[in-house]
């Protein structure tokens, strides 16, 4: 039985000609394409160690999706999430770091002291709407956001109410924002300058007594003190320690304070020797100078050179 040789055709200059072509072919999209992939990377600002993370995060992702998916199949989210909190932690995702951000006038500590809780916690297990709620519980904060900045930072974002008056309580001053919300207490030397409300319901009246100021912004800076009385007027104390009382009603105590305003400006009356200005009579304003038993008033104008009349009257106090 004889042997064959079967030989291959060597292939002729045309078919070389064509692989050669081929491979040149594949080696210019390659190189074309990892150029084009070496410039977007290039447009994004990131170094190969943030590039690695981002990569960790995305497969971390992937693969905690993947799982939840199988977890939720079989009927186990809480044993899934507690499996992923575990994989992520093992993986530095979890609270390192925290940064407070806005604080000015809030104590940091009171911040960090709630924010410390979720220290060393995997990053899906931290409960930032439950965080959130605890710092809203701050006399200071008006609004907070926590935010989870990854692998390892919890950020909060602090929005601080605005002090703008001190009510005065029995033994105690306390600074208010200007709904009345109680930020904290203060002392007599921390209150100096500010405007001081006192009197049984002040604070719920913060934003009526800054609309009535509003009636008359000259008078505004002058005044040290408004008391709320019987729940239905106010008396202002300028800082010369003249009263000035003023009628019921929003819209009385506005146009009589107007008033003042103009009698003031045409007649200096504050810092003048008058103590006290009584004007919850319509169209009168009653005058008291310590030491006078009589009494000036002033009422619509009339012909003369003067427009203040005086005349006899028992002397008055505020009421």
């Amino acid at each position: 039985m004889s042997s064959r040789t079967v030989k291959r055709k060597s292939p002729n200059a045309r078919q070389v000609a064509g692989a050669q072509a081929k491979a040149r072919r594949v080696r210019s999209a390659k190189s074309k394409s990892q150029t084009l992939l070496s410039d977007i990377l290039s447009w994004i600002p990131l170094s190969e160690g943030q590039w690695h993370r981002v990569l960790t995060v995305l497969i971390l992702g992937g693969a905690m999706v993947l799982a939840a998916v199988v977890a939720s199949a079989a009927g186990v989210p809480a044993m899934a999430r507690q499996q992923f909190a575990a994989i992520a932690a093992s993986s530095g995702f979890e609270v390192r770091r925290v940064e407070v951000r806005g604080v000015k006038r809030l104590n940091e500590l009171k911040v960090y002291e709630r924010a410390l809780a979720q220290r060393n916690r995997a990053m899906p297990l931290v409960d930032v709407v439950g965080l959130r709620a605890e710092l809203m519980e701050l006399s200071w904060v008006a609004d907070a956001r926590v935010s989870r900045q990854l692998p390892d930072t919890l950020v909060i974002d602090i929005v601080e109410r605005t002090p703008h008056a001190v009510l005065r309580l029995p033994g105690r001053l306390v600074l208010i924002d200007a709904t009345g919300h109680q930020l904290e207490r203060v002392s007599p030397e921390r209150a100096r300058g500010k405007l001081i409300l006192s009197g049984p319901a002040a604070g719920t009246q913060v934003a009526v007594l800054s609309a009535l100021l509003g009636a008359a912004p000259a008078l505004k800076p002058q005044i040290r003190e408004a008391e709320w009385i019987g729940n239905r007027r106010w008396n202002l104390t300028f800082k010369t320690g003249q009263v000035l009382a003023l009628p019921e009603g929003n819209r009385p105590m506005a146009k009589a304070l107007v008033e003042f305003a103009r009698l003031d400006g045409t007649n200096r009356l504050i810092g003048g020797r008058v103590a006290a200005f009584d004007m919850r009579t319509p169209g009168r304003v009653y005058l008291r100078i310590p030491g006078h038993a009589d009494q000036a008033e002033h009422g619509p104008p009339k012909p003369g050179p003067s427009k203040l009349a005086e005349r006899a009257a028992s002397s008055g106090g505020k009421n």
